[in-house]
């Protein structure tokens, strides 16, 4: 009698556990996939620099507060399996030097052999400049090789970079401030007749997270050989990146 129950309950039961598990799997494949993990990229790079000519003749005076502002937007190419990857981008590189006591004599048409006579010391028919600055701007291209030691979010962790920056002239001009019967009188003039149209820079940096420290240093001269003094810039700042 007893087996006669036992049969049809055992079936029952596997039956039941059959369709539970069936219940589980229709429910499991109705579940929102889990999402997929997109690494950032660090699109985004703005620079804020100190900027000096380490290397210029000692007749040539500059200020000590000389600066540089970059900003990038690049593509990052990783190279799978590592923590590595390659990165490129377009951005514009601006530099201001302020000089000291001195005038640059940029509108000259006389050749200049050599190169310190396009520094002249400020005196001119008005009081001397209460500011002076020399101003660069170039289209630039960064090219990196970079290291992150988190691969999925790389606005976390320690990272790297090595590269070389390559940038092509977009104009270069000097501006003055003076006073004429208590008056301030801005002086300005555009040229880029002596200035390199090139520049090429060796650059690194390293930080956590979207902070990074950086340096730069100049492959090329400011001025065009014979046009001006050999100076070389070279810079160190902040680095803020992301998206």
């Amino acid at each position: 009698m007893l087996k006669i129950f036992a049969l049809p309950a055992f079936l029952l039961i596997q039956s039941s556990m059959l369709f539970a598990q069936d219940a589980t799997d229709k429910m499991n494949s109705n579940a929102t996939p889990p999402a997929i993990v997109k690494p950032a990229r660090d699109f985004l790079m703005l620079q804020f620099a100190y900027n000096n000519w380490v290397q210029k003749p000692d007749s040539v005076k500059t200020k000590p507060f000389s600066y540089s502002f970059k900003s990038f937007l690049c593509y990052d190419f990783p190279i799978k399996k590592s923590n590595l990857s390659f990165a490129t981008g377009l951005g514009i590189n601006a530099t201001v030097v302020y000089l000291n006591q001195m005038v640059l004599a940029n509108t000259d048409t006389a050749a200049v052999s050599g190169a310190e006579a396009r520094f002249l010391p400020d005196t001119g028919s008005y009081s001397k400049y209460k500011r002076y600055k020399f101003v660069t701007a170039y289209i630039a291209a960064p090219f990196e090789l970079r290291y992150f030691s988190d691969m999925q979010n790389r606005n976390k962790g320690f990272k790297a970079a090595i590269g070389m920056e390559v940038g092509t002239l977009l104009g270069a001009h000097t501006k003055g401030l003076y006073s004429v019967g208590g008056t301030n009188v801005k002086d300005k003039i555009d040229t880029k007749r002596y200035i390199s149209p090139w520049n090429f820079a060796a650059t690194m940096r390293i930080g956590w997270g979207n902070f990074s420290v950086y340096g730069s240093y100049n492959l090329t001269t400011v001025f065009k050989v014979n046009a001006g003094p050999p100076i070389t810039p070279a810079s160190v700042g902040i680095c803020l990146t992301g998206l």
